[in-house]
């Protein structure tokens, strides 16, 4: 009875098929606010849909020299990290079940997309997506400190909880980190980082279309490509759900009003990853690596320093 109830939990709710439906639905969202903002009408509400499916009946042509393991093996790790992150913090949100540092193994989670396009674009031995993942590498360097700071302040504001339902539990009985000055801080790091993970604009130098023409995923057709298609849609729900849980306040215990304005939390961060990707120019790599190497970090170390503070003087709003 155990193993059903853990596979429903994977692979339907809230797992991977709650996950592509609400991944393809944000992800449209996305690409109709961005076509309104060009002053064009969009796509239809199922054409995620759709482009997935076209991918899946054409061929995966494999170029000359790669690595059929690593290239094939590359999109099903990003699907794997994308689905295994997602269906951790919705078992801790709806379920309020979790095991001792599923954070941490969280936060391994989300880097494994990032890393199935390294792998992915070393693997196909193109140049162009040589240099695509050489990209990816430089930013995951850059932004990954400053989001590992970051999320040390619920960490530190809990009493060193490292489950996402303690963290959870202790916002529902104290209310969001977000509501501190230190929390409000690692925030806005992590949306930062976040624009970052999900390869957004500015910080979409691995693929870069008009630059690389696709960067590391050059060689990418048919399922694989769809494959990698489906991850980002599913890291669309994965990534800012996990920062609605982590630091601000999850929905609310599921109560009416909590999952009310749970929705809202999640929405306000979607609609700011649409802006900032729809009025902000590309970045250089290594303006992008001192970027978050410079201020992110700097502020980072300030509400990890805050919230220590704040935590051993007894003040709350610190």
């Amino acid at each position: 009875m155990k193993i059903l109830t853990d596979l429903w939990a994977f692979l339907i709710f809230p797992g991977f098929v709650f996950m592509a439906v609400l991944g393809m639905l944000v992800s449209w969202i996305d690409r109709k606010v961005t076509a309104r903002v060009q002053y064009r009408v969009g796509p239809p509400l199922l054409q995620p849909l759709w482009d997935l499916l076209k991918l899946l009946g054409k061929e995966t042509v494999v170029p000359r020299g790669a690595s059929r393991l690593a290239f094939f093996g590359a999109p099903l790790i990003g699907l794997a990290g994308a689905v295994f992150v997602g269906t951790m913090v919705g078992v801790a949100m709806f379920f309020g079940e979790g095991f001792y540092g599923d954070l941490i193994v969280a936060i391994y989670m989300l880097v494994l997309p990032s890393l199935a396009i390294i792998m992915g674009g070393i693997a196909s031995k193109n140049p162009l997506a040589s240099v695509g993942a050489s990209r990816e590498m430089k930013l995951i360097v850059g932004y990954e400190l400053p989001f590992i700071l970051a999320l040390l302040v619920p960490v530190i504001q809990s009493g060193g909880q490292l489950r996402l339902t303690g963290l959870l539990e202790h916002q529902y009985a104290n209310g969001s980190f977000a509501a501190s000055i230190s929390g409000v801080i690692a925030l806005v790091v992590v949306i930062l980082c976040m624009q970052a993970k999900m390869g957004l604009v500015p910080f979409d130098q691995a693929e870069a279309e008009t630059e690389l023409t696709g960067g590391a995923l050059i060689e990418y057709s048919g399922p694989a490509l769809a494959i990698y298609k489906l991850t980002k849609m599913l890291m669309f729900y994965a990534v800012p759900m996990f920062v609605v849980a982590v630091l601000w306040g999850g929905f609310g215990g599921l109560t009416a009003w909590g999952i009310a304005l749970g929705v809202v939390k999640y929405l306000v961060l979607v609609v700011l990853m649409t802006l900032i990707r729809n009025t902000n120019p590309r970045l250089r790599i290594e303006h992008a690596v001192k970027f978050f190497w410079g201020v992110v970090s700097v502020l980072a170390v300030c509400s990890v320093v805050l919230a220590a503070i704040g935590t051993y003087l007894g003040i709350e709003w610190m």
